[in-house]
């Protein structure tokens, strides 16, 4: 029944043909559409995945100078739509196709649009992280681990699990999608007493009608936005990437302890690309007995499988040692042969600190031989409200008239806690030795505060 729920309108969209219905709402002259004025032939198989995506559209279009303002900011910044549209090629068809499988609409497809601009390794001010952009509660309400090793709310799989269930969820509380995304956005509760304020003064609670802050009130006009332009393209100036429906990537689990760098080399496959699939992990050793999910392109499965049945050497060169009390960090990365900057970068620790007070990571071989980088995973942090962060190019905010305005676009970077030449590299598209070479910099140590020049003039905040 509940796939019969979501294809329904499909159906009659199918049906009507050019025909247009539109419910009027009094609030700021926006109203609901259900719009069908684009005729969907399913009598051939999709094209590609935007056009599988187009066919599974089902919930109403909402117009108002809401939408038609983030239209146009979207449609203003082609290259950074391109840009999301290229990060979401990796996980679309996984995506969809659980959309598909549980006959949700497709437009949820569209929400990391919004979420996280198709970052998986995208962080806000208030923790929310990955795809879907789970702050650490509800992440762990949806079972996504969290610990010292791994956070799974950046595990494209095991988030867009959480995301459907948690999305699916809403809907069956709401009974509306505006609602539903209302709820994710801001809270089912937040949005409970919302309605309960506005039936208690005789107004009927909708999406349109109840008080929301300005965040969630553009949050589905921004959705909206994304469907307008994937929807067509052409009419906005916008090129999509080619993104075949073909499944991008399967899951492979393995037992045995493994480097980052190792299983990015035996897949043979950079490291960058790599870590895009398998961003949920913390350090630069994976263990094996988490059953850890590796996710592999499908043209690398067999090269990952046959190389590593090859490969005699150590998989993992790191292990975990118990400090003396009090010992420092110093004399710890002497014993192993590394740098106190690297011992840092291995277990996520500040600057400031000098001492261990717990378990540390370290080399188990003086040297690196194995092409083992001495740097953890840092997820890229950005500097706005919860689930206020998917924009193109320049960042936005809040003015007077409740629309964000556009800021002109920094060309420096200060150095905030926890930053790393290996996560500014990642967040600026850039490499460790370009942005060494850029701010003359003889080693890899970096102070908070300092400012540091980036390469390019379209930085992603």
């Amino acid at each position: 029944m509940k796939i019969l729920r979501f294809l329904l309108p499909l159906v009659l969209v199918v049906l009507a043909g050019c025909a247009t219905h539109r419910q009027e709402a009094n609030q700021g002259g926006a109203y609901i559409a259900q719009d069908t004025s684009r005729t969907v032939d399913l009598t051939n198989p999709p094209r590609d995945m935007w056009d599988r995506i187009r066919r599974g559209f089902a919930i109403p279009n909402l117009h108002s100078e809401r939408v038609d303002y983030w239209t146009d900011y979207y449609a203003s910044h082609p290259q950074s739509v391109l840009l999301m549209s290229q990060r979401a090629g990796k996980y679309l068809y996984y995506i969809v196709d659980e959309l598909n499988r549980r006959g949700l609409p497709t437009e949820l497809a569209l929400l990391p649009f919004v979420e996280s601009a198709y970052d998986p390794t995208a962080l806000s001010r208030s923790q929310a992280s990955g795809l879907w952009q789970f702050i650490p509660s509800t992440g762990l309400h949806y079972n996504l681990e969290q610990d010292w090793w791994r956070d799974q709310r950046r595990d494209p799989v095991a988030s867009t699990q959480a995301a459907l269930n948690y999305l699916t969820y809403l809907y069956d509380l709401q009974g509306d999608w505006y609602l539903a995304l209302a709820s994710y956005n801001w809270g089912e509760g937040a949005v409970k007493r919302s309605m309960d304020k506005a039936e208690s003064q005789g107004i009927v609670p909708t999406y349109l009608t109840i008080d929301l802050p300005d965040e969630t009130r553009n949050y589905v006009p921004k959705l909206q936005a994304i469907k307008n332009i994937i929807a067509r393209p052409n009419k906005f100036g916008i090129v999509l990437p080619n993104v075949s429906n073909t499944p991008y990537f399967t899951t492979v689990h393995k037992s045995r302890d493994m480097d980052i760098a190792v299983a990015a080399a035996l897949a043979e496959m950079p490291l960058d690309d790599f870590r895009a699939l398998n961003p949920s992990f913390n350090r630069p050793v994976i263990l094996g007995r988490h059953n850890p999910a590796l996710h592999l392109p499908l043209d690398k499965v067999q090269t990952f499988n046959s190389n590593l049945a090859a490969y005699s050497g150590n998989l993992a060169s790191w292990e975990l040692v118990q400090p003396k009390r009090g010992e420092s960090l110093t004399t710890i990365a002497r014993q192993h042969g590394i740098t106190v900057d690297q011992l840092r970068a291995a277990n996520a620790l500040s600057n400031r600190t000098t001492r261990a007070t717990t378990a540390l990571l370290v080399p188990r071989q003086a040297a690196p031989s194995s092409g083992v980088q001495f740097v953890s995973y840092q997820p890229q942090a950005i500097d706005t409200p919860k689930r206020e962060i998917s924009r193109p190019a320049a960042s936005v905010r809040s003015t007077g008239r409740n629309y964000p305005r556009r800021e002109p676009v920094a060309r420096t970077h200060t150095i905030q806690r926890g930053d790393t030449l290996y996560s500014l590299a990642r967040r600026y598209n850039t490499s460790v030795d370009a942005l060494r070479k850029l701010n003359n910099l003889r080693n890899t140590s970096l102070s908070t505060g300092q400012r540091i020049r980036v390469p390019g003039a379209d930085v992603q905040g």
